[in-house]
């Protein structure tokens, strides 16, 4: 029994070192998403490892008349995340990663003003491809949870595409 146990570990954990691979040291680019209206982002993308890394985002959204209801905002929002990267073959990689961010809002309701900062919890999980070429693809999903009132019922999510050099 004890063998067949240190054959699953050995197993288990070749695997695993099979699977990793050497990501790009940085990347910088843009994630298009639609977590309550930050459609882009600003994305820089860290290795700190051979198959894990550190992600920033910056996002910024100014909305004026948004649907002709007479509510104005802006808001900024920073993201970062600690992910896991894992090679699936032939240039497709999937990751996934916990972090967090803060942010703040304004916004104008009819002639009343309003300012709020907020911060959240964070997910990630994705899947990626690399050219051949310093470009990187990736589709992601994005679970947001606290928001300080900013989410509605303190949660929101995201699904976004993202273009990065790699460099």
């Amino acid at each position: 029994m004890k063998k067949i146990i240190l054959s699953a570990i050995m197993l288990i954990g070749l695997t695993f070192t099979a699977q990793a691979q050497d990501i790009s040291k940085n990347a910088l680019g843009l994630r298009f998403g639609s977590n309550n209206g930050f459609g882009g982002e600003l994305s820089y993308q860290r290795a700190l490892g051979s198959n894990n890394r550190l992600e920033l985002d910056l996002g910024l959204r100014n909305r004026s008349n948004y649907n002709n209801n007479g509510y104005d905002d802006n808001a900024i929002k920073l993201t970062a995340l600690y992910q896991w990267v894992w090679n699936i073959e032939g240039g497709f990689n999937w990751y996934a990663g916990v972090g967090g961010g803060v942010g703040n809002y304004n916004y104008n309701f009819n002639g009343e003003k309003y300012s709020d900062t907020f911060v959240f919890a964070a997910g990630d999980i994705g899947i990626e491809y690399n050219f051949d070429f310093p470009l990187l693809i990736s589709l992601d999903f994005r679970p947001e949870f606290g928001g300080n009132g900013y989410y509605e019922n303190n949660y929101g999510s995201d699904v976004a595409l993202a273009l990065r050099y790699q460099f």
